[in-house]
């Protein structure tokens, strides 16, 4: 077994209990001083128990659930972000209780440029003993004193102070600014306080003083002050650590393990309160008599028994008890002790530090021993140098198992291999005592292999790191304001959704009456959805985008069974002529023939044209016009089902019979209706959108017949082009649009598909970052390009199974460098743009089926919609933000959604299938 020895880690074997006076001594002294000093070494099984124990109690703590033994406390402390650099004012930090009995009044200036760094001016105050053990009034009425004196003396007008009130005992925080006191610590005893809001209790103090208006916008901890007084570096400081008069840590954790924070995103700042971590399995082996003394004597007996071992406060106790137990076995100062030496508190830790340095010599621990009225001989100097320096290292490594454990927990929640971290050390211990800071490092590297660990002194964290503290809480508040203005426009009322109900609802009924409306509502000629009973062989062709599908589908009693073939449209094609076109189209459909055995046979067929058609008929469409990157000439304007059919008779050798053109909403529904007899609206949610639905005959002009039904295609991605979404239209929205193919078209599909919705992000994280509330400010030329941003991404991030680090991830593969709080932003912007588009989409189904429910004079419509659409199948949450959304406006209408499977081709062929039934029912 390793053991810890002070200069580093050699093998041995830790020895028994040191003896208690009373009990039989061992005749030779040196045997006495070997047992006592190998008592304070720990082994590294040992130190590994206590870093594995502290580990498993921390996890414990932050899930809520109750330890057995007393453990740690991890204590939110709500400070959720670290410093970006860039924070700069002026700010007043009072410091109580991290010196002793002391407080400290500063006047902190951050100048928000790295390295340029102006002096804090500062004053100490020391708290009368009758105030340190008075009540709680009397303190807080002495703090406030001493910071107005302070103010006077440096002649601060009397405008909005922002002040940051380190307050270095554990508390239990609700925010950043409430916090409250469990129990005192480190000698002080002020009655009134325990349970209660220290920060109301200091605001109460100012108003009863009532010269200065002064704003308390955080307390914090003076160890989450060293940790935040770092100055960014490579690698980020999330880790602080004190080892004063009492020790603690804390680190940035993430948001979603700390059960009582119900958050799920971001990170925080845990403070671990490890002093009172006492896990009698794991310490006791490591505790002697000199310790357990040095308990039963102190003002709270059996608390805070890790900070005993550690902490500036006991170190010199420890050092005087093992002193004087020497003394009393005649094994040092010839057997005498002095009043002094038998007197607790005598020997203090600066006292233990001067007397450890091999550099004062000999001259000084005399000088040190003299003083406490002792008699030292030159081989009791040295003796007393090796007790210090046990009782010291054996502090550093119990302190180093400690921040092993937070470590490892950092290392296991980020999932990273190695983990990369800076430290920030503050605290007397750290910052006097040399040795102990070489002995930290040396058992840390060993405990933690896995974690490359820089350590970086605190440059006054009880002081410039509570002003960081307050700074970075005022820029997150007036980065919170700035975005919260920007998002404003794309957070939509129940109102607004509601008018673009109504809205969409006046448009349906101008477009059915073939006035002037920006829904064409385009009759399809489907008059009728799938009953379960077609049966038989269709084939269907898919055209839609680059690649061209052609299926055979069979439709059986047990169900739909789909063969197809993938076929590329090359550029030349799609851009040349329309018989290029169309003859390439034929010459495909002759291939999947002859490979499936089909040849000679003419099979009903249905068409899935996806572009935008005025149909004349089932089997007749007029193309307005290409989009998607098609232009072949001579088709606009024209029948694409006489294009194709003059394609088939050129190619003498096939024979079809084209039955239907069908548009993909209406194949959505279509193959949804197979399923459900109930599906009487299609909607498609992808790179476009649109929708269509089963509409009353009588109502359609320009069709002839006054029973029965028709499917509409509404073209309703075209909503609002005459102008009437311009009150929803942000800014954003509009920069979208200029750019785009088709300005001032298709206004509804910019604000809800899939081919805008990355670019509306793009925009805004653009304006952000010019505010400097993103990338600290910094445009970056990434983002500067068109459609960097896929809407995919939007899917990503907003999944609830990725952890921030994930999203920092796909983020920075962007070329994005950014913070865990830009992450968040990034998220927050993400979810406005995907929650309005789901919003809009729901709105027009609520508008639909309101429609139909109303048009059979209904109370209440059950009926089901056919989806179809990559970003509303992919998006973790936009069809349940449309479901919601169609709720809340059409509560008459009971609706439940389907996702369609293959829609452009199984319900092309079922368009088709419906048809054939229809025409022999009309035959018989």
């Amino acid at each position: 077994m390793d053991s810890v020895e002070p200069s580093g880690l050699q093998p041995g074997e830790g020895a028994p209990g040191c003896p208690q006076k009373g009990l039989l001594q061992p005749s030779d002294s040196s045997e006495l001083v070997q047992e006592c000093l190998q008592r304070f070494k720990v082994t590294r099984t040992q130190l590994q128990h206590i870093q594995a124990s502290l580990l498993d109690s921390m996890e414990q703590a932050l899930t809520g659930k109750a330890s057995s033994a007393p453990g740690v406390q991890m204590l939110p402390t709500y400070v959720d972000s670290t410093p970006h650099g860039n924070e700069q004012g002026n700010f007043v930090v009072l410091e109580l209780g991290a010196s002793g009995a002391s407080l400290r009044v500063l006047w902190v200036t951050l100048t928000g440029i790295k390295g340029q760094r102006v002096e804090p001016k500062s004053q100490e105050f020391v708290i009368p003993q009758e105030v340190v053990l008075g009540t709680g009034q009397q303190l807080f009425d002495f703090a406030a004193r001493c910071l107005f004196e302070f103010l006077d003396a440096h002649s601060v007008r009397n405008q909005g102070l922002q002040l940051g009130f380190s307050f270095s005992f554990p508390c239990h925080q609700t925010g950043l600014d409430r916090s409250t006191l469990i129990s005192w610590t480190k000698g002080f005893r002020c009655s009134g306080v325990e349970g209660q809001d220290v920060v109301q209790l200091l605001r109460d103090a100012i108003q009863r003083q009532g010269a200065y208006n002064i704003d308390v916008v955080a307390v914090v901890n003076d160890t989450v002050g060293t940790m935040m007084s770092c100055e960014p570096g490579v690698r980020p400081c999330e880790v602080g650590l004190i080892v004063d008069t009492g020790t603690n840590a804390c680190y940035m954790e993430e948001a979603r393990h700390v059960a009582v924070l119900d958050e799920d995103r971001g990170r925080t700042c845990v403070s671990v309160e490890w002093g009172s971590f006492s896990d009698d399995g794991a310490l006791g082996p490591v505790l002697t008599t000199f310790d357990h003394a040095l308990d039963h004597a102190s003002l709270n007996p059996g608390a805070q028994r890790f900070e005993k071992m550690i902490g500036g406060l006991y170190l010199g106790e420890l050092v005087r008890l093992v002193l004087a137990h020497l003394a009393e076995h005649r094994v040092l100062f010839g057997g005498y002790t002095s009043s002094a030496l038998l007197s607790q508190g005598s020997i203090l830790l600066e006292h233990v530090a001067e007397m450890e340095d091999p550099s004062t010599g000999a001259a000084r621990v005399h000088a040190i021993l003299q003083d406490l009225g002792l008699s030292p001989e030159a081989s009791d100097a040295e003796l007393v140098q090796r007790v210090c320096a046990a009782v010291c290292s054996r502090a550093a490594q119990l302190c180093a198992a400690a921040l092993a454990a937070i470590l490892s927990r950092l290392q296991r929640s980020r999932e990273q291999q190695i983990l990369q971290v800076a430290v920030a050390t503050g605290g007397r211990v750290l910052e006097q005592h040399p040795r102990f800071y070489s002995i930290l490092q040396e058992t840390v590297k060993l405990l933690a292999s896995e974690c490359d660990v820089s350590f970086i002194p605190s440059v006054d964290g009880g002081g410039r790191g509570v002003a960081m503290v307050t700074a970075v809480a005022a820029r997150l508040a007036a980065h919170r304001r700035l975005l919260e203005e920007t998002l404003a426009p794309f957070r939509l009322s129940r109102e607004q959704l509601a008018a673009v109900q109504t809205q969409m609802r006046e448009a349906m009924a101008k477009g059915l009456r073939r006035e002037a409306s920006s829904l064409r509502m385009l009759p399809t000629y489907v008059r009728a959805t799938p009953d379960g009973s077609e049966r038989g062989d269709f084939l269907a062709l898919d055209l839609g985008g680059t690649n061209f599908r052609v299926l055979l589908v069979r439709v059986a009693e047990g169900g739909v069974r789909i063969v197809n073939q993938v076929y590329a449209i090359p550029e030349c094609v799609a851009q040349g002529s329309g018989q290029q076109l169309f003859d390439h189209i034929v010459d495909c459909i002759m291939d999947f023939q002859e490979k499936q055995g089909l040849r000679g046979q003419s099979l009903p067929l249905g068409f899935t044209f996806s572009f935008p058609c005025k149909q004349l008929g089932l089997d007749q469409g007029i193309l307005l016009n290409w989009t998607k990157g098609f232009n072949a000439s001579g088709c606009e304007g024209q029948d694409v089902v006489y294009l194709l059919r003059e394609a088939i008779k050129r190619k003498q050798a096939v024979e079809l019979n084209v039955v239907a053109i069908v548009n993909d909403t209406v194949g959505t529904m279509m193959s949804c209706g197979y399923e459900d007899p109930r599906c009487e609206m299609g909607l498609i949610v992808g790179t476009g959108t649109n929708a269509c639905y089963m509409e009353e005959l009588q109502n359609v002009a320009g069709v002839a017949g006054d029973s029965g039904h028709m499917c509409i295609n509404m073209e309703w991605g075209a909503f609002g082009d005459d102008g009437s979404l311009g009150m929803l239209s942000t800014c954003f929205d509009v920069r979208v649009d200029q750019v785009s193919i088709n300005p001032g078209k298709q206004r509804f599909e910019k604000m809800i598909s899939g081919m805008y919705l990355g670019e509306i992000v793009r925009h805004i994280l653009l304006h952000l970052t010019s505010l400097g509330v993103l990338f600290q400010g910094q445009q970056t030329q990434r983002l500067q390009t068109r459609d960097i941003f896929k809407t995919k991404f939007l899917s990503e991030i907003e999944s609830d199974s990725l952890a921030l680090r994930q999203v920092r991830a796909i983020l920075e593969d962007l070329g994005l460098p950014l913070t865990s709080d830009d992450a968040l932003i990034v998220l927050e912007v993400c979810q406005a743009v995907s929650r309005r588009a789901a919003q809009l989409c729901g709105a027009g189904v609520a508008a639909v089926v309101e429609k139909i429910r109303e048009n059979r004079g209904l109370e209440e419509l059950t009926v089901s919609v056919g989806v179809d659409g990559t970003l509303y199948k992919v998006h973790p949450h936009f069809a349940s933000l449309v479901a919601a959304t169609v709720r809340e406006l059409a509560p008459r209408c009971m609706v439940t959604f389907l996702q369609s499977e293959d829609g452009s081709g199984k319900g092309a062929a079922l368009v088709t299938a419906v048809a054939c039934r229809l025409a022999q029912m009309a035959h018989v």
